[in-house]
C-alpha cells in the first residue's frame, strides 16, 4: 500500500443540502407507514389510551423496510425487522424498568445504536436503516416502566408490526415481480446514459459508476429471491445482461433500444422477451448455484462504524445530560443518525440533519397550537407528517427531517399535553449537541484500514482480469466459463469503485493509490468490451425482442 503522507479534505457545506430527483416510488413507503400506522392509532385514540402510542409506533414504523426487495425476500427481511425491533424494544424497556440512572441508560442506547448500525450495514437491509430501531429504542429507554408492564408493552408492539407485515406485503397481490421490473429498468436506463457518451464523452466515468452501481443493484434484487426463479425473473436477467454488455460496449450500443425495454418494463405489462440469447445465463446460473457470502462476514470492516456509533451516541447523550436536557436521547438518535461510509458523507449528514431540525422545530411551533385542539387532531397531523416526511426525504435527508422533527415532538404529546417552548428548546439544544458531538468522534475514530480494503479490491480486480484474458487468449473458450469470467470481472470492477470512492471520503488517512485504481478500471473495461466482441452473439443492435412473457 501506497505510504503517502496523510491527506486532508475540505468538507462540503452547500453541496450537502442540494435537492435531489424523487425516487420513481416515493410514494410507496409514504403510503405504508400511514396504513401501517393509522389503525393502530386511530383504535387507541378510540379508547383513550394514545400514552401506548409509542409502543404500537415500534411495530407500525417496520413498514418503511424492504420496498426495494422482491416479494419473497421482502417477507423475510420484514419479519426480521419486526423482531429485530421487538428485541430492542423489549432490551429497552427492560433496562428502563430496572434502573432509573440516566448515565446507565445513555450508555445502553449508545452500545444498541452501535449494534443497530453494524446489524443494518451488514445485512443491507435499506433505507430507512438504522435510525429507526435506535430511534424507538433510545426513546423506551427513558419511558416510565415497570417490569410487569413490559410483557403487555412489547406485545403491542409484536402485534402492530405483524400489521405492518401485511401492510408491507400487500402490493404484491397485484404486482409480483414489481421490485425486480424496477430495478431492472434502472439498469437500462443508466446504461442507456453511459452509451449515449459512446465511452468517451465529457464525464463518462461518473456515467458509467453509476451505471454499474445500478446493474449490481439489479443482480442483488434478481439474486435476493435465491434459487427461487420463474419465466418473468429469466427475462429480467436477459435485460440486466443485456446491460451489462452496454456497460462493456458502449460505442457499439443502441441507447434507444436500452430505453425502449425499460419503458415496457413499466406497470404490469409483458416482459420483453430477448431472442437469440442462449447463452446469456450461463454465468448468472453458476453464481446463483454459488452459496452466498453471509452477513457477518461483511462485520469486520464495519468495526471502526460500530465504535464511532457507540463513542459519539454515548458521549453526545452525556453532555445533554451535563446540560441538563430531560430527553438526552434526542442527541444520542441525532448523533447515531450521521454515520455513513466515510468522514465526508457523515459531515454532510450533519449539515442535513442539523437544518432539517431547526426547519422543523419551526413547523412544529406553527401545528402545535392547532394539535392542542383535541386528540383526533394530534393524531391526524402525525399522519400527515409522516406520509410528508417519506415523501420528502428522498430528494435529501435535510427536507425530510423537515417532516420527522416536529411528528417526533408530537408524538411525545400523545400521552399529555407539554410545554412547547420548552420541547422546542431542548430539540435545538440536542440537535446541536448531537450533530457536533457525534460529527467529533467520526473524526477521533478514523478508520485506518480504508487504504487496505482499496489494495485488495485492486489485487482482486488485476486477479480476475487476468484470469480473463487468458480465457480470451484462448483459440476456443468454453461459453460458460468466458461468461462466468465476464461476470466476475463487472462485478470486482465495481466493487473496486465502491471501495475506492467510500476511502477517499475519510477525512484524514494516508494517501490513495488512485492512480493505480484509474489504470486498473481502464484496463478491466478494455477486458470486458473484449469479452464481449468474443462473445458475438451479445451485440445489442440488430437484437430482435418479442412481448410473450406475462409478469
Amino acid at each position: 500500500m501506497s505510504t503517502a503522507t496523510p491527506t486532508s479534505r475540505r468538507l462540503p457545506l452547500a453541496g450537502a443540502l442540494r435537492l435531489g430527483r424523487p425516487s420513481d416510488i416515493w410514494f410507496k413507503p409514504a403510503l405504508s407507514v400511514v396504513a401501517a400506522v393509522a389503525p393502530p392509532n386511530l383504535a387507541l385514540l378510540a379508547l383513550g389510551r394514545l400514552d401506548l402510542a409509542m409502543y404500537t409506533m415500534a411495530g407500525s414504523l417496520c413498514a418503511l423496510y424492504g420496498h426495494n426487495r422482491p416479494y419473497p425476500a421482502r417477507a423475510r427481511t420484514l419479519a426480521l425487522v419486526v423482531l429485530g425491533m421487538t428485541a430492542g424494544l423489549a432490551v429497552a424497556l427492560l433496562a428502563a424498568s430496572l434502573t432509573a440512572n440516566a448515565v446507565v441508560l445513555v450508555t445502553v442506547g449508545a452500545l444498541m445504536a452501535a449494534a443497530h448500525k453494524v446489524l443494518c450495514d451488514a445485512t443491507r437491509v435499506g433505507p430507512p436503516g438504522n435510525v429507526v430501531l435506535t430511534f424507538i429504542s433510545s426513546a423506551a429507554l427513558f419511558a416510565p416502566q415497570t417490569l410487569g408492564e413490559v410483557p403487555a408493552h412489547v406485545g403491542l408492539a409484536l402485534l402492530a408490526g405483524g400489521w405492518a407485515w401485511l401492510v408491507g406485503m400487500a402490493p404484491g397481490l397485484l404486482r409480483p415481480h414489481g421490485p425486480e421490473r424496477r430495478a431492472t429498468a434502472r439498469a437500462l436506463n443508466a446504461t442507456a446514459a453511459y452509451a449515449d457518451t459512446r465511452g468517451t464523452g465529457e464525464g463518462h466515468d461518473r456515467v458509467r459508476a453509476a451505471a454499474a452501481a445500478a446493474v449490481q443493484a439489479a443482480w442483488q434484487s434478481l439474486f435476493a429471491t435465491g434459487a427461487r426463479t420463474d419465466r418473468t425473473r429469466r427475462a429480467l436477467e436477459h435485460l440486466v445482461v443485456r446491460a451489462e454488455v452496454a456497460l462493456a460496449a458502449p460505442a457499439d450500443t443502441d441507447p434507444g433500444r436500452l430505453r425502449d425495454w425499460a419503458h415496457r418494463l413499466r406497470g404490469t405489462g409483458r416482459v420483453p422477451r430477448v431472442a437469440g440469447a442462449a447463452d446469456d445465463l450461463l454465468g448468472v446460473d453458476a453464481e446463483r448455484a454459488a452459496a452466498p457470502r453471509p452477513p457477518w462476514r461483511r462485520l469486520g470492516p464495519l468495526g471502526p462504524l460500530a465504535a464511532r456509533t457507540a463513542l459519539g451516541c454515548a458521549l453526545a447523550g452525556y453532555a445533554a445530560l451535563a446540560l441538563g436536557v430531560g430527553r438526552p436521547y434526542w442527541a444520542l438518535v441525532t448523533a447515531a443518525s450521521l454515520y455513513q461510509a466515510n468522514t465526508t458523507l457523515t459531515w454532510s449528514r450533519g449539515v442535513q440533519r442539523v437544518v432539517g431540525n431547526l426547519i422543523g422545530v419551526l413547523v412544529f411551533a406553527a401545528l402545535a397550537p392547532l394539535a392542542h385542539l383535541h386528540p383526533a387532531v394530534l393524531v391526524s397531523s402525525c399522519l400527515a407528517l409522516n406520509f410528508g416526511a417519506e415523501a420528502l426525504i428522498g430528494r435529501n435527508y435535510w427536507l425530510g427531517s423537515v417532516c420527522v422533527t416536529p411528528m417526533a415532538l408530537l408524538i411525545t404529546e400523545f400521552a399529555r399535553t407539554q410545554d412547547s417552548g420548552r420541547l422546542i428548546t431542548e430539540r435545538v439544544l440536542d440537535t446541536l449537541v448531537g450533530a457536533l458531538v457525534g460529527f467529533a468522534a467520526a473524526v477521533v475514530v478514523t478508520d485506518r484500514r480504508a487504504g487496505d480494503r482499496v489494495e485488495q479490491a485492486l489485487a482482486a480486480v488485476e486477479r480476475v482480469r487476468e484470469d480473463t484474458a487468458r480465457l480470451l487468449a484462448e483459440p476456443h473458450p468454453d461459453p460458460r466459463v468466458l461468461e462466468a469470467a465476464r461476470r466476475a470481472l463487472s462485478a470486482a470492477l465495481a466493487e473496486l469503485r465502491a471501495t475506492a470512492d467510500a476511502a477517499s471520503g475519510e477525512w484524514w488517512r494516508g494517501a490513495l493509490p488512485e492512480e493505480r485504481v484509474v489504470l486498473a478500471e481502464q484496463s478491466g473495461h478494455r477486458t470486458l468490451a473484449a469479452t464481449v466482441r468474443r462473445q458475438g452473439p451479445h451485440s445489442l443492435d440488430g437484437t430482435r425482442t418479442t412481448e410473450d412473457v406475462r409478469p
